[in-house]
């Protein structure tokens, strides 16, 4: 809710500080009043030992959300469930182990999640639809844009069906839209659908209300300095005043979303806290 004290701290991304280690991944953890929620848990077990030298709890973890179907935000998981007796993680109801990415000439390489985490994990997994409120004040916002398989087949990534390999259109990937005193801040892991067309579908979720801010990867590492530029204006486009990015984002990607977005856009980095 809009007054509701949150806090936002980075446990996992690609750019370590400090006693923090890093890896090609994303952890987040958003306290939201008395509630405590895991969005993601990286690419392994580092998660765990970044949240204990930040003296955050995994037992204390109240819900857990998995933003998209993809390794290095799913495969710390199994070690949150033997960890944690109580939260279930939050997916979208057609995520599946089926996700995959070309990079050598036909070769298709496998990028889901955990193999069999779905059966073994089914009584703590909540497998959700449309736009779902996960608790007060907290949100899960799916895609709402079309022909979102032209941005898998520009990214040669691809879901694995019983008729065979079909681009992906993300219907997998989720956001986390949660109230706070500035507006809306959405949260959402790498972004692939677009930073901006995810901008666009919470305004139409949420019409009338104001958007602050939006946190996330968005998947510019392999971009072009022009295709970068797009995206900046994209997103400046839509009146956000607020962007902080990090892990696909990368580091070239970032200084020249750094030249169009000015004071609104802040590096990711582990150990990084939010406060609204």
């Amino acid at each position: 809710m809009m007054g509701m004290t949150t806090r936002l701290t980075v446990v996992v991304d690609n750019v370590a500080t400090g006693k923090f280690k890093g890896e090609w991944g994303l952890s987040l953890l958003l306290e939201y009043g008395v509630q405590k929620i895991l969005v993601d848990c990286g690419a392994s077990e580092l998660f765990a030992a970044n949240m204990e030298k930040l003296g955050l709890s995994i037992e204390e973890i109240d819900y857990g959300v998995l933003s998209h179907a993809h390794f290095d935000h799913a495969n710390g998981v199994p070690y949150f469930f033997a960890h944690n007796d109580k939260a279930k993680f939050y997916l979208r109801d057609v995520a599946g182990e089926n996700c995959y990415s070309q990079k050598w000439f036909f070769f298709k390489e496998y990028i889901g999640i955990p193999k069999k985490m779905l059966e073994t994990y089914r009584n703590r997994l909540v497998l959700v639809s449309g736009d779902y409120k996960l608790c007060d004040g907290v949100y899960l916002v799916p895609h709402k844009t079309a022909r979102l398989e032209e941005i898998g087949r520009r990214e040669k990534m691809y879901v694995k069906t019983a008729a065979g390999f079909v681009y992906d259109d993300f219907s997998h990937e989720q956001s986390v839209v949660i109230e706070t005193a500035k507006g809306l801040v959405i949260i959402n892991s790498c972004c692939h659908g677009g930073a901006a067309n995810i901008i666009r579908e919470v305004q139409t979720t949420f019409p009338g209300q104001h958007i602050y801010g939006i946190i996330g990867g968005f998947h510019l590492y392999n971009k072009s300095k022009a295709e970068v530029q797009k995206v900046a204006q994209d997103i400046k486009a839509t009146g956000i005043e607020y962007v902080c990015t990090g892990h696909c984002t990368e580091e070239r990607a970032y200084k020249w979303l750094k030249e169009e977005l000015g004071s609104r856009l802040q590096k990711m980095q582990v150990g990084l806290v939010l406060d609204w």
